[in-house]
């Protein structure tokens, strides 16, 4: 386990860092074995400024010597994520094997949680970069593993996003878990205490280790 690494992204609708979405995720993953550490990529700038940031950091944890290496991100950051794992232009040394996301924004082609948007696109974005910048329309049968959780209750991204992505990527037959719980609301990072939706770091874990250490 000692050559993969993960990457905890918090969320925060491009405007901020969730401090729970944060080093608490960080924590969790270490005690379950799989070393982490928490990126806080740049904020309130444009596309691909953030996306440019986490290549970046990508290749100093490959060049300190991680072979694998996962994302883990919430809503923005689940966004931020989804692109690193997804998004043409990588280099060989910033590829990801596997991400996992929570509540992410996937689309910016709907009207949902606008301002995450603005932020990211600006006002004036074109269809095409808002289409280039959906997630559901990266995904090829060459994306990596990805697993996504949300909940129905969620009003400021609804579950349609994680709906979206999980087509894409049962249409390409890429490997992937989908877990949509019925209740809770945006932003449970960890989710203790907050019933179902609790199991999703027990359902990650296992999923986790199976990517951190494949078989052959």
């Amino acid at each position: 386990m000692t050559s993969t690494h993960m990457i905890v992204l918090p969320g925060g609708g491009y405007a901020a860092h969730a401090p729970h979405e944060a080093e608490p995720v960080a924590g969790w993953l270490g005690e379950i074995g799989v070393p982490a550490s928490v990126f806080r990529y740049p904020l309130n700038v444009r596309h691909p400024a953030p996306l440019d940031a986490l290549r970046a950091e990508i290749g100093r944890r490959r060049a300190a010597g991680a072979r694998r290496i996962g994302l883990i991100g919430f809503s923005a950051g689940g966004h931020l994520a989804g692109l690193a794992a997804l998004a043409p232009g990588a280099g060989p040394d910033q590829t990801v094997q596997f991400a996992v996301l929570g509540y992410a924004i996937t689309s910016m082609e709907t009207e949902t949680y606008r301002p995450a948007r603005l932020i990211l696109l600006g006002e004036d974005a074109s269809a095409q970069l808002r289409r280039s910048t959906s997630l559901d329309a990266l995904v090829t049968p060459e994306s990596p593993p990805l697993f996504v959780w949300h909940t129905a209750e969620d009003s400021y991204v609804p579950p349609e996003h994680t709906y979206r992505l999980a087509s894409a990527l049962a249409a390409s037959h890429v490997p992937h878990a989908v877990h949509v719980f019925a209740h809770g609301p945006h932003g449970l990072g960890l989710a203790q205490g907050a019933g179902e939706a609790a199991l999703w770091t027990t359902l990650a874990s296992a999923w986790i280790h199976e990517q951190a250490a494949p078989p052959g």
